[in-house]
């Protein structure tokens, strides 16, 4: 199994800290992973997109040009993740805050509140982890049998208290599928 993932929002979303847990989820599960981080210059607001390789064997590119999955958590990202989607793969849109339909029929579009989920549980900022439940059902790429004891090996003490909501969060954009 190779699963290649290409994650798109703005800056504030949580896009590459996403590819940074999906990754370290996908290690501690024994898998060889990639993961490729790109921001704009702006702190809050500015492009951010994440591409990640999740694969039982070994590597032999590191770059996703053309994703098996694809996460657009805002508008603008929709037209880019759309584009490089391969035909006939999984395109996971943030119905929340992405009003448009993407314009391909040659791809899965599953459309999901994920702001809004995340709303639901107490902070809109958990999206990012609504969306790994989500992507790691529709691709399978992940188990997150173990979700609570990899986050708190991921996150420092001091954001142990946040490991619950992440959880929850993963737990809900799971079962949303």
């Amino acid at each position: 199994m190779t699963e290649k993932s290409f994650f798109a929002g703005f800056g504030g979303q949580g896009i590459v800290s996403l590819g940074q847990i999906w990754v370290y989820c996908a290690m501690k599960e024994g898998k060889n992973v990639t993961f490729f981080p790109f921001y704009g210059a702006e702190k809050r607001g500015g492009i951010a997109r994440a591409s990640v390789i999740v694969s039982d064997e070994e590597i032999a590119s590191p770059l996703v040009t053309v994703p098996d999955s694809a996460l657009v958590m805002n508008t603008d990202s929709l037209p880019l993740c759309e584009g490089i989607l391969k035909p006939g793969g999984v395109l996971l849109i943030n119905s929340t805050l992405v009003k448009e339909e993407p314009e391909r029929k040659d791809i899965r579009a599953v459309r999901l509140e994920l702001s809004g989920l995340a709303e639901k549980i107490g902070n809109i900022r958990f999206a990012n982890m609504v969306a790994l439940g989500a992507m790691a059902k529709l691709t399978g790429a992940l188990s997150l049998s173990e979700a609570e004891a990899i986050l708190k090996n991921f996150f420092t003490p001091d954001k142990h208290k946040f490991i619950p909501m992440n959880v929850e969060a993963i737990k809900a954009g799971f079962a949303a599928v």
